[in-house]
């Protein structure tokens, strides 16, 4: 039976959601390929990739200090040092050790909402994790196009209504959007967010997959079935 991750987070600080196992499952990636995580916060995305056996070598960015030592930490708690790393950086400003096409994946869950939209979250940590408050969606669509070899794979959860912004600004990048799924709380619902891969200087082409339900019908937060098979896989 595999270890469960150990993963430190602040009481008071930002706190992963659901998202990126979302994103972790979505994400194909060849076992050695090198793959960058823009704004990898607790660095809960590589560390999740690198359990399920997706992907070779991973590096973090991280802006915000505290968040980076915890991630870093997080990766010596999990015995994961030879796969992962993790780099305090800002995407707008991404350090020249990282040469332009050095990776062969980025993944990312950046923040969602514009600073004016909606109430932003106390707190350094939380604010900057949800609200573009250090860097918007073109910075880490630019960073990812920076860092991705040719035909390299971008995957990203975004919000659902942001995703025409969010397919516009990709082919911006010239980060070809190839595959997208829908999540839904429940069936019937409204998406809620969005699961992109895109293909850098890719030719076009869309293929729009199965929505993914979370809960089950009736009251409760029960998951579904596929659900409780992405939590398991981890």
């Amino acid at each position: 039976m595999t270890s469960p991750l150990h993963i430190l987070q602040s009481p008071a600080g930002y706190r992963y959601s659901v998202d990126p196992f979302l994103l972790s499952a979505f994400a194909t990636l060849p076992a050695t390929a090198r793959v960058a995580d823009l704004g990898t916060g607790s660095g809960i995305l590589p560390l999740l990739l690198a359990r399920s056996g997706k992907g070779g070598e991973f590096v973090g960015f991280e802006v915000q200090e505290e968040m980076a030592a915890r991630a870093a930490q997080s990766v010596a708690l999990n015995g994961l040092e030879g796969r992962v790393r993790i780099v305090r950086a800002d995407v707008r400003d991404l350090p020249e050790a990282f040469a332009p096409g050095s990776f062969a994946a980025v993944v990312t869950n950046p923040p969602y909402r514009k600073p004016c939209n909606g109430r932003v979250a106390p707190g350094v940590e939380r604010g900057a994790a949800r609200h573009e408050l250090a860097g918007g969606l073109t910075d880490f669509l630019r960073g990812a196009a920076f860092l991705l070899d040719n035909r390299g794979r971008f995957f990203i959860v975004y919000l659902a209504e942001r995703l025409a912004e969010l397919l516009d600004e990709m082919r911006t990048y010239r980060l070809e959007p190839k595959r997208l799924r829908l999540v839904h709380a429940r069936a019937g619902a409204p998406a809620k967010l969005a699961l992109v891969e895109g293909r850098k200087n890719a030719g076009p082409g869309l293929a729009v997959e199965a929505p993914l339900i979370m809960y089950r019908e009736g009251a409760g937060r029960n998951y579904t079935e596929e659900m409780e098979e992405i939590f398991a896989g981890v």
